[in-house]
């Protein structure tokens, strides 16, 4: 069982930055393959970021978002940068084990982009 728990969500100007974070409770967090996913209103949730073998983002927040992760403090990160009005959604955090496909999930925390 793994608990994430997100944080540094926010309200931000166009052009602003956030840096999220998701701590992961429980160990082998470096078995899990770790991404960050966000719900618009009235949209399904998609993928932003994620890092196993390889790290992959969308198209729309490739060369603006970057994910990292940090073993030794079972926290992934998703700094973003030039941020932009339809940035503006819930972003959740996900850990999927890498050999037995089991997936978690964070609360989510609102990051809105708006002047």
């Amino acid at each position: 069982q793994v608990q994430l728990v997100e944080s540094g969500g926010g309200l931000v100007q166009p052009g602003g930055s956030l840096r999220l974070s998701c701590a992961a409770s429980g160990s082998s967090f470096s078995l899990y393959n770790m991404g960050w996913y966000r719900q618009a209103p009235g949209k399904q949730r998609e993928l932003v970021a994620n890092t196993g073998v390889y790290i992959n983002y969308a198209d729309s927040v490739k060369g603006r978002f970057t994910i990292s992760r940090d073993n030794s403090k079972n926290t992934v990160y998703l700094q973003m940068n030039s941020l932009k009005p339809e940035d503006t959604a819930v972003y959740y955090c996900n850990a999927r084990h890498v050999q037995l496909g089991t997936s978690y999930w964070g609360q989510g925390t609102q990051v809105t982009v708006s002047s």
